[in-house]
C-alpha cells in the first residue's frame, strides 16, 4: 500500500523513537511552563512578607509610637489593671452606679463577637415589651423619680457596644445614686459635668459621657 507522507496513517506508523512535531514541542512546552511558575511563585512570596509581616509591624510600630493609647484598646485602668475599654459598654445593674445604655447583642451584652442590633421593627410586641421592661426597672431602683426617662436608657443601640450615654441619661440617675450613696445631689451632679465630653470643635458630635470612667470617678468620691 502506497503511504503519502503526512497522512495520518504515516503518522500512526510512527515508532517511539521516531521524531516527529509532537515530540519536539514538550521540551518547549514544560521550559514555557517552568518560565510562568518561577516569577508567579517569586512575586507570592515576595508580597506576602510585604503585605503580610512587614506591612503590619511598620503600621503597628507606628501607632504605638504616635497613639500608644489607642493602639492598645484605649484601655481603662483601675489599680494598674485594665478593667475595660473606653470603645466598649459594660452592663451595670446595681443602684449605686450609673446604668449603660441597653445591649441588645447575644449571649450576653456588650459581646464584641457579635457587635449589632435586635432589628426589632417599631411595630414588634417584642420590641414594645423589651422598652416597658427597661422602664420598669428604672422605676423600681428609682420610685421617688417621676421625670421622663431619656430614650438611650431604655433602647438599645445599632451596635449594641455603646460605652457613652447622653448628658440627660446621666442626670436623670444623679438623684438615686446621691440618695444610696449618701452624698450630696450637687456633687454627684458636679461629677457628671466634669466627666462630660462635648461636640469636637463644638459642632461634631453630641454630648455624652463614658459610663465606666464615670462609675470609676463615682467609687473613688468619699
Amino acid at each position: 500500500m502506497n503511504k503519502l507522507p503526512g497522512t495520518i496513517l504515516e503518522a500512526r506508523e510512527r515508532g517511539p523513537g521516531d521524531s516527529g512535531g509532537e515530540t519536539q514541542d514538550r521540551p518547549s512546552n514544560r521550559s514555557s511552563t517552568h518560565r510562568v511558575l518561577r516569577p508567579a511563585i517569586t512575586l507570592l512570596i515576595v508580597l506576602t512578607v510585604i503585605t503580610g509581616i512587614a506591612y503590619p509591624l511598620a503600621v503597628t510600630g507606628v501607632a504605638r509610637a504616635l497613639f500608644p493609647a489607642q493602639a492598645a484598646g484605649s484601655l481603662i485602668a483601675k489599680d494598674g489593671e485594665p478593667v475595660g475599654s473606653k470603645l466598649i459598654g459594660q452592663p451595670f445593674s446595681d443602684p449605686k452606679y450609673f446604668w449603660s445604655r441597653p445591649s441588645a447583642t447575644s449571649p450576653q451584652p456588650y459581646n464584641g463577637l457579635a457587635s449589632g442590633g435586635s432589628n426589632l421593627g417599631p411595630l414588634n410586641p417584642a420590641l414594645t415589651e423589651a422598652i416597658q421592661a427597661r422602664i420598669s426597672a428604672l422605676r423600681a431602683a428609682d420610685p421617688l423619680n417621676r421625670a421622663p426617662i431619656p430614650v438611650d436608657l431604655v433602647t438599645a443601640s445599632a451596635s449594641g457596644l455603646d460605652p457613652d450615654i447622653s448628658l440627660a441619661a446621666a442626670y436623670y440617675q444623679t438623684a438615686r445614686i446621691a440618695r444610696i450613696r449618701h452624698l450630696s445631689l450637687h456633687r454627684v451632679r458636679g461629677l457628671v459635668t466634669a466627666h462630660a465630653r462635648h461636640p469636637w470643635l463644638g459642632v461634631l458630635g453630641e454630648p455624652r459621657i463614658n459610663v465606666l470612667e464615670l462609675n470609676l470617678a463615682l467609687d473613688g468620691m468619699k
